[in-house]
Formats: C-alpha cells, structure tokens, sequence
C-alpha cells in the first residue's frame, strides 16, 4: 500500500480537517501524488439523492486523481452525532474491510493518503470497532491534531498517551487554533512542547486570530516522508 498517515485529534472540531487539507496540498506541492481519505463522516447533506460531507468533499477536491465519492467517503450518514448511533440509525454497520477496501483504491492511482479520523482516538464506530482499532487496521503512523484551546492540555497529554499504548506509531502533533481569543496561547503551547514526547510539526492559525506565537512553527512535510 502507499504510504500515508493517520491524523486524529483531541476532539471534535478541534482542526483535522484544516491539518489534513494542508498535508494533501503541501504534498501535492512537492509532486507527490496525494489523495485524502475519510473513512467515516457524519453530519452531511443530500446532493443528487446522495449524501455528501463537506470535509470529504474539500478533501476529494484537494486530492490528485478523480475518485468517486463513496472512494473517498465509505460511510457518511446525515446527523451530526457520534458516528456509531448515526450508523445505527441507518440501519448500517460500519465495516473495517469497506474501509481498508476503499484505501487499496485510493493507493493503487496514489503515492500518499492522508487519512482524517472521525472525533478522537477512541470514538466508538460499531460492536468491537472503534477508530483506533480502525487506525491500526490501515497501519499508517498517527498524527494528533490539538485544537489550541481551554482544556486542551489534558486533552492532548491524554491522547497521547492512549495512542502510545495502542501500538500505533505516533510521528509527532500539530496545533490548530481553534479558538482565536485563546487566553495564554503561548504559555500553553509551551507547556505541550515541553510536555508531549513527540515533535511539534507545525501551528495552523485561526484566520482571524491577532495573537502569534513568540516562535513560529510552519508545517514539517518531511517528518511524513
């Protein structure tokens, strides 16, 4: 298979698919041919009596190739719920052969998949899946997205630490300002460059945000390749 990576967050809306939509268009930058990839998606809208997730549909734009959405975008379901009650209601099981079926595709016409996860690590998916267990399924190396805001500490330091024990190689994390009126952004992005073991590869800032760090950090694509 091609190889990739798997970016998961500390949360909800917490910037992974900013972080993944950068990685696709900075590799693609480079020449490499890279595709994203979404495994499971909820909360979308009815296009051509199709349901389609905006995250999926920006990655699909951003990848090389042409792939058909339900490539890109295996399970979508419509409520913006956690993503094993939506498939339950759906009356479908989210399967990990679909899935791994879907990446084969995507790597056979691709050098590089960037794959976003669905909420956090540990979010449940179907009875025995769950997206960790989705993670170590398609065997890329993790990266953790840490939304910049109040409790992210915790969050990331906790996220972390389960990723560890699960097996999956962690490459490293990447700060995404969610929150542009973050009180002491630098003192807390410190504090999780000191405290996390892993790389910082890089800050995506809010586009409305006027505060900076004292040091800048742009994205690393090399610590992927």
């Amino acid at each position: 298979m091609s190889r990739g990576v798997f970016v998961t967050g500390t949360d909800t809306d917490c910037g992974k698919t900013e972080v993944a939509l950068a990685l696709v268009r900075g590799l693609r930058q480079r020449g490499i041919r890279a595709a994203g990839f979404k495994p499971v998606a909820a909360g979308a809208d009815w296009h051509d009596g199709n349901l389609q997730n905006a995250d999926a549909l920006a990655l699909r734009a951003a990848s090389a190739g042409e792939f058909r959405y339900s490539t890109v975008n295996p399970y979508c379901f419509e409520p913006a719920v956690a993503p094993h009650l939506a498939a339950a209601e759906a009356g479908v099981t989210i399967d990990r052969d679909t899935v791994i079926s879907a990446c084969a595709e995507l790597a056979s016409a691709c050098d590089f998949i960037v794959t976003e996860g669905a909420g956090g690590w540990r979010v449940p998916l179907a009875p025995g899946l769950d997206m960790q267990g989705m993670a170590l399924a398609l065997g890329f190396p993790v990266l953790l997205v840490v939304g910049l805001r109040l409790g992210c500490l915790n969050h990331a330091l906790l996220s972390e630490q389960v990723i560890r024990a699960s097996g999956a190689s962690l490459l490293g994390w990447v700060g995404s300002q969610v929150d542009p009126e973050m009180a002491r952004l630098n003192g807390n992005t410190e504090t999780l460059l000191a405290e996390l073991s892993v790389p910082c590869l890089g800050i995506l800032w809010h586009p409305s945000s006027q505060q900076k760090l004292d040091a800048e950090i742009d994205l690393d694509l090399d610590a992927l390749l």
